[in-house]
């Protein structure tokens, strides 16, 4: 794209329509003035908002301009009327994978990063953040400096790590490949001496940490994962649960992978979640306290409530 490509262009794109929302009629060459770029170039740029909307496009899902002249007013805004509002915790996960990249060798503009984790931490204040940003980014500081340090000279690490699928921790030793960030998370890309095969380690996910003195030797075949379609790929033949999700943990489907999500009474959720272990996914549905139902398979659904009465037992609830 023209002036600046991208990483300027769509910024700029977003922020005009709220702009000419505040200012109805405003001139042409004052918008342009303001934003930095020829008129001509803004006229490119209306003319994109102009074909921008939901599928469909009906009465108001598309971007509208009205034109008199030399001003500019919006008609119809597509819902972009508001800037973006992030909560507390929504605001610390994007704070945190902007640390995590900044620190990153190779990134184009560390610059950008920097700027854009300053400016999000002063919309969203001190207060929101103190109790929840400082303590998540010193667990992860301290891994992620040991995992750097193990990269750049070359060194075998030993970690103790949590693996949540079997609610377990083992000790692992590891030689690292590199440091990546999906979905927002920082992991560990290594080779697994244990497993004998490339594994991710989520980082927040590491207890502790040993940069050793012995090389990191990965096999030469030990070939990086393929993440672009995130950290889990469910497989055709990982077995597909079929979950009823209440309203306080519709957030399931946003954090894990699903295939299917469809709206039912209530304002619940019936999703369709692929998984590798039963175990780990009886785990979750238990974890969720009533949030979550298993509608299919029947096994699974036998398994969940084999292990809430075994809890109830223990806790001399069931007597």
């Amino acid at each position: 794209m023209s002036t600046g490509g991208v990483t300027e262009r769509l910024p700029r794109l977003l922020s005009l329509v709220p702009y000419l929302l505040a200012r109805p009629g405003v001139l042409v060459s004052e918008v342009a003035a303001d934003f930095g770029v020829t008129e001509r170039q803004l006229r490119r740029d209306l003319e994109l908002l102009w074909m921008c909307g939901l599928p469909g496009y009906g009465p108001g899902d598309l971007v509208d301009l009205s034109f008199a002249g030399d001003t500019v007013t919006v008609t119809e805004d597509a819902g972009m009327r508001r800037p973006l509002r992030l909560t507390t915790a929504e605001a610390t996960a994007l704070l945190v994978a902007l640390r995590t990249l900044g620190e990153q060798p190779g990134v184009v503009d560390t610059g950008a990063v920097r700027r854009a984790t300053a400016k999000i931490e002063q919309a969203v204040g001190d207060a929101g953040l103190a109790s929840v940003t400082v303590d998540l980014s010193r667990e992860e500081e301290a891994t992620t400096a040991a995992v750097r340090t193990a990269l750049e000279s070359g060194r075998a690490l030993r970690i103790v790590y949590y693996t949540a699928g079997r609610d377990a921790v083992s000790q692992r030793v590891v030689d690292p490949m590199r440091l990546l960030i999906v979905e927002g998370r920082g992991y560990l890309e290594a080779w697994c001496r244990r497993a004998e095969g490339v594994r991710l380690f989520r980082l927040d996910r590491v207890e502790d940490v040993t940069v050793l003195d012995e090389p990191a030797e990965p096999p030469p075949d030990a070939e990086p994962a393929d993440v672009s379609e995130g950290a889990f790929r469910a497989r055709p033949d990982h077995p597909a649960a079929v979950l009823l999700l209440e309203p306080g943990a519709l957030w399931v489907s946003e954090y894990y992978p699903v295939e299917e999500a469809r709206e039912v009474e209530g304002g619940r959720l019936r999703v369709v979640l692929r998984y590798a272990d039963p175990a780990w996914l009886v785990r979750l549905v238990l974890g969720l306290g009533g949030g979550a139902r298993v509608l299919d398979p029947p096994e699974l659904a036998d398994a969940v409530a084999r292990r809430a009465r075994q809890a109830l037992d223990v806790d001399g609830i069931g007597e």
